[in-house]
């Protein structure tokens, strides 16, 4: 689903103050009813973390963490089951998942005497169980399963999300005849940075040279298209060159205007390919 800026902008300004719920999800879908679930998600996701960064700051002073924690212990006091954190993170328009994970992190410097270790405050994060106190697994487990856009539930989402998407690129890729190197393949022959398929005989796609194609399960908005040209594109450009990216969301179209130097975006696998030794076209 490609989006012209315009739609795009329309889309953002209206996500603005939308919390990360079931129920504002549901909201989108009602109003923008011709765009994919998917696609909502993705861009909602994305404008969602670009606003928790712009406060992130302002939530992490010693003063703020404090305040939070010390109204936790307040709050669960008088009700012992109720959302506390869920609720204070909503109050201040805060992912739900780095809230509870700024009380964690304060409760077990509280209880141990030192700063938790990352690896053992993702673990409690993860497995909400290994929390000493169960009334704070609890509250835990309730912010990770609210929070669309932030905690680790949402990264195994979005991890599998990615995964079924490069196995249904290879298997296109197998569907046609097209041979070719898997990122796993091109690691194992010692490169480093690589997209997620060179092929090993190019193809041409609308008249455009095709030697690798990457995989984005994700929109493509101007904030995530820039820094993967110059932290990613670029670069494979410049070692295998040109080459093809599928953001399976959709993207900006007006992104696409990269296509005589040498970088292609699509929003599905193209229907249209030119191959060396011969061409298939198919509706």
């Amino acid at each position: 689903m490609k989006l012209v800026r315009a739609e795009y902008q329309e889309l953002a300004k209206y996500m603005e103050h939308l919390r990360p719920t079931r129920q504002c999800m549901k909201m989108l879908k009602e109003k923008f009813s011709s765009q994919s679930q998917s696609t909502l998600l993705s861009i909602f996701s994305q404008e969602y973390q670009k606003r928790i960064k712009r406060s992130h700051a302002r939530h992490h002073t010693a003063e703020a963490i404090e305040n939070y924690y010390q109204r936790y212990l307040s709050e669960v006091k008088k009700n012992l089951t109720a959302p506390v954190i869920l609720e204070l993170a909503n109050e201040v328009d805060f992912s739900p998942s780095l809230m509870a994970r700024m009380v964690l992190e304060r409760y077990l410097q509280e209880l141990e005497g030192t700063p938790p270790s990352k690896p053992v405050l993702n673990s409690m994060l993860r497995e909400p169980s290994l929390i000493p106190d169960r009334f704070l697994a609890n509250q835990v487990y309730q912010c990770t399963i609210n929070d669309c856009c932030y905690g680790p539930l949402v990264d195994c989402i979005k991890h599998s999300i990615g995964q079924e998407h490069e196995i249904l690129l290879r298997d296109m890729l197998r569907e046609r005849n097209l041979s070719f190197l898997d990122e796993n393949q091109l690691r194992a022959k010692g490169y480093d940075k690589t997209p997620d398929i060179i092929l090993e005989v190019p193809i041409a796609v609308e008249g455009h040279v095709v030697h690798w194609i990457e995989s984005k399960a994700s929109f493509g908005d101007e904030y995530s298209h820039r820094s993967y040209l110059h932290d990613q594109f670029w670069s494979y450009w410049n070692r295998f060159g040109p080459g093809l990216v599928i953001y399976w969301h959709g993207f900006i179209e007006e992104l696409d205007c990269h296509r005589e130097r040498g970088i292609l975006l699509k929003d599905c696998f193209p229907l249209d390919i030119v191959t060396l030794c011969h061409s298939s076209s198919q509706s």
